[in-house]
């Protein structure tokens, strides 16, 4: 026997982490890969495994203890088989990543931008067993998503839903004060508790995995290197042998609209400064609907001008319809087939001139939320000096593989195409990081599910009705109204839908819709069924839980199938 000092390995970038939990004692028997003891920084809690195996013979810190990397844990004496290293993340790839730069110090990958998409690709690498480096040119991990996207927006909309859901209880006699807002508390609360966490996570996952993270804003120098500048203005080389681009998108800008304050972006419309009297929302999509949603809550006269002659175009209109029922009734009013023609700043307002086919007119604003689209960042990063043809628009052409017109360089996410979601680049992240480490991969998946968060959610996957009119393709629907949903009735939430699309010919799911409460979560089911190629049988047959809202998606098969029981369907 040999008698050792077990201490903290590398945690990342934290130097202060408690102990919460110690799993062992003295002269407990302990093999490779046991849990020793759990730590909780204020983003994550993480174990640490034992790399030996041994007995404990004395415990040398206490639950409550701060410990950092090197501080002891424990001694122990080893038995049988030599003490292990740490193990290594070794690649599961069929070939070996083959070298395009002779550069020594070159990165198996590089990852240039940390969104859902960037971050992914480079935790996937990493556990491949490639030396990776991920560039972000703000001081966090987690893109626009993370940090000025879909997690603070979801922060404040269930904000925005607790004070509705308060309102709507009056109606069932229970009536509480009027809510106090406190803008500061709900900024800290939002940039600490909620996005703080999760980038600070993703900040010790990449310590974990060895991931090196460059601060500063990467453009390609050459097709095997990039120059990262830093705020100092101070240029890093990073050579490589294969790449990733991951740099997303950023709002559009409207020409001609004047620099004001109070006319702001989705990312200006989320730093919460104040809650403007009246706020006009150009755009009806679901960026600017989401927000929509939050500032009415808080007391703001939310108008929405959209030029086409409805909301959230791309989805089906029987979807839409109880969403913008519930807008017309909460906003102070909705403007569809109607353009800006002229923002004017007024002072602190804005004047803003509308045409729509009555002629123009005339409105006064506090604030002015400029949400029409995205463009991709293809164009900001001299990818033609590595060889990579980009689009007028700024798009990047890839094949199934994610691979560009350059082989070693692969592009993900907003930058390659709509739809412009998160969950689509983390997919085809781990795609293209595995195609680099040699796995026989490519995409394949059938659909991607589109969501508004709005009050009610509006989900969508797969083939909607509109796009099955327009490309001649044969189908078969059914629907279950929420009316008859003992679930929606108890939460007095009864405006929803949930509607199936099947194949003529084959009787498969192809599409679906739902409107309502937490229709978010449940599209998830229609998306597993289409790609597991499921037909109405085999939803209606599934036993779902009772008295749920996701047994509509069960029950609007039973009416597909004629064997529905909550509704009365006469036979024709």
């Amino acid at each position: 026997m040999a008698n050792k000092t077990f201490t903290i390995p590398d945690i990342g970038n934290f130097d202060s982490v408690e102990v919460i939990e110690i799993h062992v004692k003295a002269g407990d028997s302990v093999k490779t890969d046991d849990a020793l003891i759990t730590l909780e920084s204020e983003k994550a809690s993480m174990d640490i495994p034992a790399t030996f195996d041994g007995i404990v013979q004395e415990l040398l810190l206490k639950v409550g203890d701060k410990v950092k990397q090197g501080d002891n844990i424990l001694s122990y004496d080893i038995i049988g088989a030599k003490e292990t290293k740490p193990a290594e993340t070794k690649s599961s790839s069929t070939k070996p990543i083959e070298p395009t730069n002779n550069n020594d110090d070159a990165y198996d990958v590089v990852v240039l931008g940390s969104g859902p998409g960037g971050y992914t690709a480079a935790f996937r690498a990493a556990d491949l067993g490639l030396k990776v480096a991920l560039i972000e040119r703000f001081s966090s991990i987690g893109g626009v998503c993370l940090n000025v996207g879909c997690i603070p927006s979801k922060a404040l909309l269930h904000m925005a839903k607790v004070i509705t859901e308060a309102e709507d209880a009056s109606h069932h006699g229970i009536k509480f004060n009027k809510p106090e807002i406190d803008l500061e508390k709900i900024r800290e609360w939002k940039n600490n508790d909620v996005v703080g966490k999760l980038t600070g996570g993703l900040s010790q996952m990449a310590g974990q995995r060895k991931v090196t993270v460059i601060e500063g804003y990467g453009k390609f120098t050459g097709s095997n290197s990039i120059d990262v500048e830093d705020k100092d203005k101070k240029t890093t080389k990073v050579n490589f042998n294969s790449a990733i681009i991951a740099v997303g998108s950023k709002p559009i800008v409207i020409p001609n609209t004047p620099d004001h304050a109070n006319i702001i972006d989705s990312t200006g419309a989320l730093e919460f400064k104040d809650i403007p009297e009246r706020m006009l929302i150009v755009g009806g999509g679901i960026i600017g609907l989401e927000m929509g949603t939050v500032y009415d809550a808080l007391g703001s006269k939310i108008t929405v001008v959209e030029l086409a002659d409805g909301l959230i175009q791309g989805c089906d209109r029987d979807l839409v319809r109880p969403l913008q029922k519930r807008m017309e009734k909460r906003f102070e009013s909705i403007h569809l087939n109607t353009k800006v023609v002229e923002i004017k700043a007024d002072g602190d307002n804005l004047k803003v001139t509308f045409e729509n086919k009555d002629g123009q007119f005339e409105d006064t604003f506090n604030k002015v939320l400029i949400s029409v689209g995205r463009t991709p960042n293809g164009k900001l990063i001299n990818a033609e000096l590595a060889g990579v043809n980009v689009d007028d628009r700024g798009f990047i052409n890839v094949d199934r593989q994610f691979k560009t017109n350059v082989p070693h360089i692969y592009a993900i996410g907003d930058v390659i195409g709509q739809p412009m979601l998160a969950h689509k680049a983390t997919h085809e992240a781990k795609i293209a990081a595995e195609v680099i480490a040699g796995e026989k991969v490519e995409y394949q998946a059938n659909v991607i599910p589109s969501v508004a968060y709005t009050d009610p959610e509006v989900a969508w996957v797969g083939v909607t009705e509109n796009e099955a009119k327009q490309n001649n393709i044969e189908i078969e629907k059914s629907a279950f109204p929420w009316a008859a949903s003992g679930r929606a009735l108890s939460n007095n939430r009864t405006e929803g839908l949930t509607k199936l699309i099947f194949d003529k010919q084959t009787k498969r799911l192809i599409g679906a819709g739902i409107v309502g409460v937490n229709a978010g979560e449940l599209i998830a089911e229609a998306c597993m069924a289409i790609e597991m190629g499921a037909d109405a049988q085999d939803i209606g047959l599934t036993i779902h839980p009772h008295p749920t809202l996701s047994e509509s998606v069960a029950m609007a098969s039973e009416v597909y199938e004629g064997t529905i029981t909550d509704l009365f369907i006469r036979k024709r």
